[in-house]
């Protein structure tokens, strides 16, 4: 307990002065701990008091009105046929933070499924949401909050900005049920970095070592560290606070291109290197143009008037210019010969394939 109490007084310490490299980051922004995750509810329901703009009879939302209807004791012939026009089914769905507790609310997405145009204006029925193991975690009520706006003219012509057949409502479901967790049931902690790196996983155990002494981390492989840490809950979350704020070194990161081909959107890390190789790029631009002419016959003859094509065709080529790179060329000096030569994103993305194809670029080529 005293050599606790020790390292959490030398890395308050550390904190409140600021020691931390300019290359440093949280240890909570770089990783999660195993275990600590949230959970995925979903749940069926009905949105009422919409107008006209709700389901158009079908059967399976004729039915849960049936059954909604029932359970308030109210029986409905089954020749009947309802019109529900301002009825709306939906799925419900939900995201349950870690540690969160009965009583709580969280933030409920409801959108249609059926042939409901829009929810706008509709309250969402009472809906249970369950989680993958069948029980249920929270129940969801209330207003609907849309974004999107749907019109729609008597010649059937309609507009529609965003998405008006989803919808939100901020704290719309109230917890139930709490989620099993092991956090305090084991006598360590593991610690899963954000993006694999072994570099970043040593750098994590050395630093967690550093301050509580030898053997306290271990890095499992690239992604997880175990910690060991006290089992009595209070100490433990005490202990957490302590590593979540540590300043870690995080690893570099390969050398990359990202292009997008379908924006034309590259982006270039700073660890590109190009090996020694020489560049020339030369553009050909041809340009049709149709000008059709009028041939008009001349008067009290028997010819008729007649459209004749005629078709113009311009060829530009645009003078190529070389530049040659030596070894150990940085990301400055690519993007000032990108500049000196004027090339359009789409034409970088070609002089990259082709550096790439040639084996000149040092860092991986990624076109999404």
């Amino acid at each position: 307990m005293l050599k606790f109490a020790k390292a959490l007084l030398i890395s308050m310490l550390l904190l409140t002065l600021g020691l931390s490299s300019s290359q440093a980051v949280r240890l909570k922004d770089l990783a999660s701990v195993e275990g600590v995750r949230a959970n995925q509810l979903i749940g069926y329901g009905l949105v009422v008091g919409l107008s006209g703009t709700g389901e158009k009879n079908s059967d399976f939302s004729e039915q849960s009105f049936r059954s909604m209807l029932n359970n308030f004791g109210i029986k409905i012939d089954e020749n009947t046929n309802l019109k529900i026009k301002d009825v709306a089914p939906v799925v419900v769905h939900a995201e349950l933070p870690p540690f969160a507790k009965p009583g709580q609310t969280i933030d409920v997405t409801v959108s249609a499924i059926g042939e409901a145009t829009s929810l706008r204006g509709g309250s969402l029925l009472q809906t249970v949401l369950k989680g993958i193991d069948g029980n249920v975690y929270a129940i969801a009520q209330g207003s609907l909050v849309v974004g999107g706006l749907g019109v729609e003219g008597a010649d059937g012509s309609r507009v529609t900005v965003n998405t008006p057949t989803a919808g939100r409502i901020a704290n719309g479901a109230i917890v139930e049920r709490e989620v099993p967790t092991n956090f305090n049931s084991s006598d360590s902690i593991v610690f899963n970095l954000n993006r694999p790196d072994f570099t970043s996983a040593k750098n994590v155990a050395d630093s967690i070592n550093e301050l509580f002494g030898r053997n306290t981390a271990m890095a499992e492989d690239a992604v997880s560290i175990r910690v060991g840490a006290p089992r009595d809950p209070a100490k433990r979350v005490e202990f957490l606070s302590v590593l979540e704020n540590l300043d870690i070194t995080e690893g570099e990161d390969k050398a990359k291109i990202v292009v997008n081909s379908r924006t034309g959107t590259i982006v270039i890390g700073s660890l590109v290197r190009l090996k020694p190789v020489a560049i020339t790029h030369g553009g050909l631009t041809v340009t049709v143009t149709e000008d059709p002419q009028v041939s008009q016959p001349n008067s009290f003859s028997q010819g008729r008037t007649a459209i004749v094509p005629n078709s113009n065709i311009n060829v530009q080529e645009r003078q190529g210019k070389m530049f040659k790179f030596d070894t150990g060329t940085t990301l400055d000096d690519l993007v000032r010969a990108v500049n000196e030569v004027g090339l359009a994103p789409g034409d970088l993305m070609s002089v990259l394939e082709a550096l790439d194809q040639a084996g000149a670029l040092e860092g991986e080529l990624v076109v999404i």
